[in-house]
This record gives C-alpha cells, structure tokens and sequence, in this order.
C-alpha cells in the first residue's frame, strides 16, 4: 500500500473556497470609516513549486532585502518574472482534478506598512483583496489569517486584533495553479497574481456589515418603491425625493427610473450608529413577462458587447481612469449593454455602467471548459463535491454586486456544461435576489434560466427562432432569446452585423445580442509590437485568438466598432424619394428631445448646402415623415447628387460632446454618370515599345509600363487576398473554410500565361489564362485598352473555365507606382469596407495617406479597401472605375501582407502596390461564427469591368 503524505500546501488542491475569510457582503467606500490602500511597490520572490520555499517570510523581521520589487495590482508574468500562457478552452496542465502540477509557480509578496496616524484605535478592521489569481493564502504580522480561491471575486479577513501602528508585515503567497483554475478556464491569458486593489477598512464599533438596496419602479404609477436592508439598524435619506426613513422600511414616491438611456441616480445616505454610507439609487424593475424580458413595463433590445478586463500592459490590472475609457467608448459607438464574460469585473467598473447607462449581464467567475476533451467527465458542476465552491463563487457576486441598478440579469458562468452545481447556484441566487432575471447560455432546456441564449448561431436559425420554429421544451419556447455571443471580431470583420439586427428587429422574442468581444488582448511587446499566443513559448496556445476584439490592444477603435456603432444606431433614415426623409425613434425609453438633426446636400461627394432639419421629439418606437428644403439650384450638370442626413447630441452628455454624431444615413438624388472615353487614339507600334495615347506598353508583352509618364508596374489580373481569421475560419466550423479551399487550390501562387497580344486601329488588346498550378482551372482574361488621347480605358473581360468549388477571394486588377504617398478619393470612407461590412461607410470624398489607409490588425491579413469608389487619385494618377470599386493601396505586396505573422513583419518597400477590384468576397465570423452570408459570395462567373486612366490635376 502506499499513499500521499499531506503537506502545508494542500489546501492548493482543496476543493474548497478556502478558509478564514468573512462572508461576502456589498461593495462600498464609508463616507467616515478610515480606509488605507495597500497597493504600491511590494517585495516580491517566484518560487517554481507551491513547497519550495518555507513561510520564514511572514514573520516579521524577515530580510527580503534581495527580493525584486513588483506593483500591486499587477500580473508577475508581466513584470518579467515567467511568461503568460493562453489557451482558448485547453487546460494548459494535466487534467485530473483537483490536482494541479508540482511545477506550480508560486509568488511570496510582502508589504510593510504603518497605519496613519489618525487611524482609530477602536472598533475593528478588514483587510479587502479584489482579485488574486488563482489561490492565495495570507499571514498579518506573523499570523495565518487563511487562503482562498475564487479568482476575480473579493475576499475579507477580520484583522483588527492582528494590526499594531507601525512596521505591519503584510505576506501574501499565491499560487499560479489550484483546484480553482478547473474552474476558471476562461478564454483569455492566463496571468497570475495580485491583479486587484488591497485595502484595509477600519470598522468602528456598529458599523454598516452588509446592505441591499432595493429600488422598484412601477410603470403604471410613475413611483418608486425603496427599501435599504441593513445588517444594523439604521435611517436611510434622500433628500431629493424627501425620504428619511428606518432600514428595512418601505417608502413609495414618485421618481424618475433609471434606464441605461435615461440613467437617472439619486444620491442617498445609509447612516448607523458607526458610520455613513454613501448611496447611489437608481429605481428600475426587471422582470420576465409575456414572454420577453421588460424593464420599467418595457421589452428591450440589447445592443451589447462581452468585455473582458484588459491592459496591453497590464493585463486584467486596470486602473479607473482604462475603466471609464471603456464605458465611453462603448456609449460613444451606441452600444447599450455589456456581458462581463466571463466574471465578475471590478466594482468600479459596474459604478460606471450605473452613472453612464448600459445594461450589465454579470457573470459569474466560473469556466470547465477544458472538459469538452473528455466529454464533460468529471465536470465540476456536476460534482457534489465542487458545490461549496460554486455557491461561494455565486454569493460573493451576488453580494458584491447587488446594489448596482445597471445589473438586470444574473450569469451562472459560461461554458461549463451543466449539472447539478449550476441548479444550487441557480436556487440560492433566485432566492436571495428576485428581483433579476437569471442567464445560462448552456442551459438548452432553460430549466435554471429565464431566457433561451445562444452563441454563434447562424441568421436562418436565429430567424427560424424569432417566429417560434426552434422546438425545444415548452418553457423554453415560452421564454426570450439573445445571443450572448455573436459577430465574432477577430481581425477583419466581423461581417453580417447588419443582417443579424434585421432579424432581431423584426420578431419581439429576439431581444439582441453581445458581440464577441470588446478588445484585442495583445500584449505590448517590443519584438512584435503586441504579442500573442505561442509568442512566449507555450506548450499549448491557441495563437491569435485572443486577439478577437472591436479595439485593438491600445484601444483605438477598429472597423468592426465603427460598423456595429452604425448598425445598432438609435436613430433611422429612410429616404422616401428626393423630398421627405422617414425619422424612426429606435430607443427603447428616451425620445429624441436630447438631438439635433442636420441634412447636408453632395454633389460628386462635395457638400455644397447644409443645414438644420427641424425633427419632431418622437416617442420610442415612433417615426416621421419629415420634409427636406429644396435641392440647391447650382449643381454642376451631370453631377451625382445626394442627401446626407445626421443626428448629433443638441448638448453636452456626460458621455459624449455636443455635436457628437449618433446617426447618419444617406439618400441618392441624381445617378453617377460614368466615364466614357471616346476610341480616337490608335495604337502606335515601336522597336520594343507600343504607345496609346498617354501611355506605353511594352512591344512583346503588351504589358503596361507608364500613363503620362507616371511609371506602372506589374498590372495584371489578381484574385488573392491575404487571408482573414475568418476566410481561415475555426477546425470546428461546419461550413466550407474558404481560406483552406483557396490555398488548396493554389489561388495564392497563380499563374498568368500570355496567349496574344492585338493591336486594331482603335484597341490594344491582351489576351492571357490565369490559372493556378495542378489544377485545371482557369479565368479566361481580355485587357482591352482603349485611348481618346489624353485619357486610357482598361476593359477587363473574364470567363472561368473548369468547375470552381468555392468562391474567389476578389476580383479584379494590381499594379505598382514607384511614387505614390497622399491619396485621394470619391466613395466610402473614412476606413474600410466590404461587402457584409461596408455599413459605415460613407459616401463622401476623403484624403488620406497610403500609410493611414491601412487598418493595424494584430495578426496582419487583408484590410484597407475602400468601398463603392467612384474614382482615386495617387502617384499622379486618376483612376475612375465602371462600376465603382473598391480600392486598396499598400506599400507592401499582397504576398508579403500573407506571409506576416505580427506587424513588425511589414517592411515598407520601394513600390506602392494598388488594387482596383471588381468584386471583393464578404468577410463574414467563421473564426468562430458562421461564414458570410450567400448574398456577400464572389462566385467564379463572366465579368467585365472597366477603368479610366488619367494624369492626375
């Protein structure tokens, strides 16, 4: 027989919460109560197993005076001690729970601090940790106070009896891998330490132990009903509605509620024997009714986002200020909802949500997901054993967070399969707090949860949903569904957004969704300019997955932002012929007295009259027909001619600015006309030099060589595109990953063969095969050129021989300039745009650099283009196409953008290569969702398409 012998360590792989910390209870800061931040410089030593070093540290007199120093909050990992690790869904370990490895690095902390001098010498104290990953265990000046797990939730030790004034020995060990990390396989860095604030709060004797804010509001009445429970007595005022009332009193008077489009709050005071507490209540009713879920009486569209807490330099340590960013931004681009996937955030940030306005789903600290490999055996939540550890996990959020008006729906968790934890968690939380609704996305039979959620689904099923075909059990064909994640945004993309809100808007039980994710988890990194999976030497890693957000790292808003903030926009235009405009209210609660409506008039993307349209205050839901004033009276004969109509705040918010645009849309007057060239010019044949009018081909190939002088290289059919993450898609995709099928077919190293070369009085043509090796396909292609003498018409005519499985990359010509730096165009902009993306787009004329034209994704592939262009100028050239185009400008190749794994990769050269496409092939989610939609496909088919050349003014 033989057996383990335990060790002082063993509570690492306990499955329990851990011990010693009080019970969890909501989050404040007193208003009297002292409180002593214990964040800064602490001494820090990594030990490479739980057991290597003794706990002599804690002790005080201990000499850690060759301990490097770290900041608290922080990540060791990322103060160059180790290096992170990410994985998507794989446990970066053996799995055989509750186990963990004995290469389990270990970080010993230690802070010596003095209590001020004001710090009472009465009543008692609590020392606060926010976030540890993933177990810690904690000495006061000597003494084992207890260890935890529980990643990113709060835990509190009573220490009064343990402080003394000065010279206070503070040690903290934590462990990199516990029993908790099984729960905690959430798809991001794995990133050990103590990444959240330390505080001590001093307790005066009968202070506040615990409340709950409770603050209804009945719609029919237009009152609010309050009610403060408090663990010690005490009166509750506030004083703009006249309350002064007794704890655990109900009070009813009139109010104005709180919505994440109105986020009205009142300021009240809790005040006990012991201390004040400072109140911020804001009154709402959420509830599960008629099928949909209402708040204040009203169904609501979620327009939301999954946000993980993230710092390219430090990680899930966020500070205030990187919080506050966040919210504004996310109000700025129209969102109105925010999943906290997959935990719990920082109280803070929550304390935003409610002063600025968006609905908070709050999800529980919980992810098995690594347990998909074996089928779910073993899964924790189905393990009596692990049950302590979730209803620990569940309370500490629910307590934490339950005064916050902005939460309206409680997450067990994610991925984690089901079983009967998720049930206990489900029960306590209904019974503690009814007054929010719960959400699992892995429940399918909806018996824990109050809404049927799901993740990627496609738009048929998600349609097929909203009318009621999906089946299922009969509660959850009774119930409200939501995405909790769509629209995956990994690189470029993601495509479809304006096909899914079609749908949510057109059947009530679709009550929106949270795209995956909000930003970029790259890590600053020196080598890379932001690094990510496998870049630090992983055994297992999941690459640029992580890297799947609608902000890059240095949150700078990517196109996928701009392309949701126009999608979900409150506001919509519908142009009914060239004299009214249709104006919808899309908010969910506030009218439109907060706006100011513009129109402005184009001719050939210029503005030349603008001003203010008088748009009535329309109720949510309501809709216009609002007269435009007549057209101006000097615009330019043949000139395309638009509206442009824009919604702006009429006053600063305190989000945004006034003038801050919210909505846009544009209405088409006059058609474009398109550029002819009249075949004048003949083709004048030399020694080794062909010439057309303002240009010169060379003699043999008839390729083209310069316009006007302008030198062009290179000019021939192209059809590859630097693949997207989602042209690549993911291994479990269903659906035909188009990127694969493309490099199979060796679209990526064509070949262009010559047939003929013609010279007619009136034409040069080109005849060639573009055709990939080992295959027997093909694209027939003519380039006919055509001159009236000043200015070239390229007319590319293209046939597909063989049978083409899948859809092209694009369409349409390459060529390089040696010279080309500022660029101008007529067509969308400012940023890029495909086909299932191009939403934002706007019809304007724009200016640009070649450098500023591309789009920074962490993973390079292909960006840029520029949408429904009617003509470009660079190098000295000007390009008009028939039909419009879309255009793309790089000073690198399109093989070498391929080849790029991290953006240093990209080398500016010599040559400024330009795409001029017919057709671009849709972008669609299938890094994770599903592929673009039939409608956005570049089938292989007959084409022609033509371009005007000219020398630029």
């Amino acid at each position: 027989m033989s057996f383990r012998t335990p060790t002082a360590v063993d509570y690492i792989e306990n499955v329990s919460p851990g011990s010693g910390a009080l019970p969890p209870r909501a989050w404040y800061a007193s208003s009297d109560a002292k409180c002593l931040s214990l964040n800064g410089s602490w001494s820090f030593r990594l030990s490479p197993t739980a057991d290597t070093e003794d706990d002599a540290f804690a002790e005080p007199g201990y000499d850690a005076g060759d301990w490097d120093r770290i900041a608290v909050p922080g990540h060791w990992v990322l103060q160059g001690h180790g290096s992170p690790i990410y994985t998507n869904h794989l446990y970066p370990f053996p799995v055989d729970p509750p186990r963990v490895p004995t290469e389990n690095p270990t970080g010993d902390h230690l802070r010596v601090f003095d209590l001020p001098h004001d710090w009472p010498s009465d009543g008692g104290a609590v020392l606060r940790f926010d976030g540890v990953e993933s177990c810690a265990r904690v000495w006061l000046n000597g003494t084992d106070i207890g260890e935890f797990k529980g990643s990113r939730l709060p835990h509190e030790f009573a220490v009064g009896h343990l402080l003394k004034p000065a010279g206070n020995v503070l040690a903290v060990r934590v462990h990199q891998w516990s029993a908790g990390s099984y729960l905690e396989d959430q798809d991001q860095w794995w990133l050990p330490g103590i990444f959240r604030d330390v505080t001590l709060l001093h307790r005066p004797a009968g202070c506040v132990a615990d409340f709950f804010v409770r603050a209804s509001y009945d719609h029919v009445t237009g009152k609010g009903t309050l009610r403060v429970d408090s663990d010690v007595e005490g009166r509750v005022t506030v004083s703009a509605l006249d309350i002064d009332a007794a704890t655990g009193e109900p009070v009813t008077v009139p109010v104005r509620p709180w919505t994440a489009e109105t986020p009205v709050l009142y300021d009240g005071v809790l005040t006990t024997e012991g201390e004040r507490v400072p109140l911020r209540i804001g009154f709402r009713t959420v509830e599960l009714s008629d099928g949909l879920i209402r708040v204040n009486g009203r169904p609501v569209l979620f327009k939301g986002v999954n946000r993980h807490e993230w710092h390219p330099e430090t990680g899930r340590a966020l500070d205030l200020e990187t919080m506050r960013e966040d919210v504004l931004l996310m109000k700025r681009h129209n969102l109105n909802a925010v999943r906290t996937s997959h935990y719990p955030p920082h109280p803070a940030f929550l304390a935003l949500c409610d002063e600025l306005g968006l609905w908070v789903i709050d999800e529980c600290d919980l992810e098995t997901h690594g347990f998909t490999e074996q089928a779910w055996r073993d899964n924790p939540v189905d393990d009596d054993r692990w049950t302590p550890a979730l209803l620990d996990r569940a309370a500490r959020m629910v307590e934490r967070d339950k005064n916050h008006p902005s939460v309206v729906v409680w997450s067990l968790g994610n991925e984690a399969g089901t079983g009967r934890g998720l049930t206990a968690m489900a029960e306590w939380i209904r019974a503690r707090d009814s007054s929010r609704l719960l959400h699992y996305e892995g429940d399918l039979t909806c018996r824990d949860t109050d809404m049927y959620s799901r993740m990627y689904t496609r738009h048929g099923e998600v349609e097929r949903i909203g009318r009621g075909l999906d089946g299922g059990t009969l509660k959850r064909r009774q119930l409200p569904f939501i995405l909790c994640e769509y629209g995956h945004a990994m690189g470029n993309g993601p495509g479809g957004l304006s096909d899914y809100q079609r749908i949510f808007e057109s059947y009530d039980r679709l009550q929106g969704g949270f795209v995956w994710e909000w930003i970029d988890h790259g890590i600053k990194d020196e080598r890379y300019g932001f690094a990510y999976g496998g870049d630090f030497g992983e055994e297992l890693h999941d690459g640029n997955f992580v890297c799947d957000g609608l902000l890059f790292p240095d949150r700078r808003p990517s196109p996928g932002l701009v392309e949701y903030k126009k999608v979900i926009e409150p506001i919509r235009f519908a142009g009914e012929g060239a004299t009214t405009v249709r104006v919808t209210n899309r908010h969910d609660f506030a009218d439109l007295s907060a706006f100011a409506f513009e129109w402005s008039y184009q001719a050939d993307g210029a503005t030349i009259a603008s001003g203010p349209l008088p748009v009535p205050a329309l109720a949510p839901g309501e809709s216009a027909e609002v007269k435009l004033p007549e057209p101006p009276a000097d615009v330019p004969d043949g000139a395309e001619t638009q509206w442009t109509v824009r919604a702006l705040l009429a006053a600063d918010t305190a989000w945004a600015p006034k003038d801050h645009v919210v909505a846009w849309g544009q209405f088409p007057v006059a058609a474009r006309q398109l550029p002819s060239v009249t075949q004048s010019a003949a083709p004048v044949p030399g020694e080794r030099l062909i010439t057309l009018g303002p240009a010169t081909f060379d003699a043999r190939t008839g390729a083209l060589r310069t316009i006007g002088g302008v030198a062009v290289t290179g000019l021939r059919l192209d059809v590859w595109r630097a693949t997207t993450d989602n042209d690549d898609g993911a291994p479990w995709q269903p659906d035909v990953r188009h990127g694969l099928v493309w490099r199979k077919l060796g679209l990526h190293r064509i070949h262009h063969r010559l047939d003929a070369v013609d010279l007619t009085d009136d034409a040069l043509t080109v005849r060639t095969r573009v055709a990939p090796a080992a295959r027997d396909l093909a694209l027939t292609t003519r380039y006919r050129w055509s001159s009236d003498g000043t200015r070239l018409r390229l007319t590319v005519s293209v046939s597909p021989e063989g049978d083409w499985p899948v859809p092209l990359p694009r369409l349409g010509i390459r060529f390089g300039l040696t010279e080309a730096d500022r660029v101008r165009w007529f067509g969308g902009g400012p940023g890029e745009g495909y086909p299932d993306t191009k939403s934002a787009s706007l019809l304007c004329r724009w200016e640009s650099t070649v450098d500023d034209l591309q789009t920074p994704y962490v993973r390079p592939q292909e960006n840029g283009a520029r949408a429904d262009v009617r003509w470009a100028e660079l190098g000295g050239l000007r390009v008009e196409g028939d039909p419009e185009f879309w255009f793309t400008a790089r000073r690198w190749t399109t093989e070498h953008l391929d080849a790029a794994a991290h953006r240093t990769d990209l080398v500016p050269g010599d040559t400024v290569w330009v795409n001029l496409d017919h057709g671009q092939h849709g972008i669609g989610s299938q890094s994770c969702g599903p592929g673009p939609l039939p409608q956005y496909h570049l089938n292989a088919g007959p084409a022609e398409f033509s371009f005007v050349f000219s020398v630029a003014d």
